[in-house]
């Protein structure tokens, strides 16, 4: 009688092996360097790093330090105005104020000019999504399904152009600028344009398609909080009107801190004002329209220089100082703790 062979069933097979390829990958076989630390490149890394960072924090400090900035706060100034703002019934109301200051040298080079806000906090999470990019980008969207609420609709269904509450709060102030001569009073050309990055113009905001943007904007309303809708932003460039002004889009990048400064204008430097603005009396006259006294703001206007690293902001040179007396105080610690253990051992060894 012929034996029967048992074979082992499938459920009782062995599992497939989990573990990595005989590779020189897998295996963790392959040629590798390992830096051998010594103490002469331990010291020699740390004090080159902090020769290094010592060197440019220096420059950067003297270049920012070097910066012509001056600094104008209007919010008491113009009390008047902004006691009149404080209520919203009279939004419709023109009100003007001026304020003078005196250069006791010329400015020369390119000047911009900037406002500046004091305790407005554009970094509240429901402020900075409020806003529609597809809206901004010119596409016909249902902004009632975006994150624009309340500043989104009318009560009567009319949608706002643009919507949301970044919009809504865009700083309105205008400020001009006027240099006292002996004989008259010159008004400072000013740039409106070419103030703001390029992808943002080009990218990032676009007007709807249509033959004009009265009617490209037509079935739309202005934000509650402004005096005249978007297509009419600046009614003397046709090219910078809508969601591509240049005002809006530097308004519409947010602030991470409460205290900042926005690009306003640029000096155009022609006839006496090509190389700068000359020493002698000067006069912002602005049309008050942004109120702050509620939020306990203030509202500055300067005019800055800026040179190769930037501003007058000498943070960036400062970090630099302090990680290069950081590196080399560390490499002064190493060496005296390197010394103090090698004359023990030397000590030992004699004994």
């Amino acid at each position: 009688m012929k034996s029967k062979t048992s074979f082992p069933s499938q459920e009782g097979a062995a599992p497939p092996s989990r573990c990595p390829d005989n590779t020189a990958f897998k295996q963790q076989r392959l040629p590798a360097w390992k830096p051998q630390l010594t103490i002469a490149s331990v010291l020699s890394s740390f004090f080159l790093t902090g020769a290094f960072c010592l060197t440019v924090g220096v420059c950067l400090v003297l270049s920012a330090n070097s910066v012509r900035e001056i600094q104008i706060d209007y919010s008491d100034k113009c009390s008047d105005c902004s006691k009149l703002r404080e209520n919203s019934s009279n939004w419709n109301k023109e009100c003007h104020c001026s304020v003078n200051f005196t250069l006791e040298e010329d400015i020369l080079g390119d000047i911009f000019m900037y406002y500046g806000l004091q305790n407005f906090y554009q970094n509240h999470r429901r402020y900075v999504m409020s806003r529609s990019d597809a809206q901004l980008l010119g596409r016909n969207v249902n902004i009632q399904r975006s994150y624009c609420a309340p500043f989104s609709t009318y009560k009567n269904g009319t949608p706002m152009a643009p919507c949301g509450a970044i919009a809504n709060s865009m700083f309105n102030d205008t400020i001009d600028l006027f240099y006292n001569s002996n004989s008259s009073v010159i008004q400072v050309p000013l740039l409106k344009t070419g103030n703001s990055w390029w992808t943002d113009k080009n990218v990032k905001f676009r007007n709807p398609e249509s033959y004009n943007l009265s009617s490209a904007f037509a079935g739309t309303a202005r934000p509650p909080y402004w005096q005249k809708p978007v297509y009419l932003l600046d009614e003397k460039d046709e090219r910078n009107n809508g969601y591509v002004n240049d005002d809006f889009i530097i308004w519409m990048r947010v602030s991470a801190f409460a205290t900042f400064r926005n690009l306003y204008r640029r000096v155009r430097r022609i006839q006496h004002f090509a190389e700068g603005l000359p020493a002698g009396d000067y006069t912002f006259r602005i049309s008050y329209n942004f109120p702050v006294t509620k939020f306990k703001g203030r509202k500055h206007v300067i005019l800055s220089t800026v040179v190769w690293s930037g501003g007058s902001n000498p943070f960036l040179g400062i970090a630099y100082l302090v990680s290069g007396t950081a590196a080399t105080l560390t490499g002064f610690v190493i060496t005296g703790i390197h010394l103090k253990l090698r004359k023990k051992k030397t000590y030992f060894q004699k004994q």
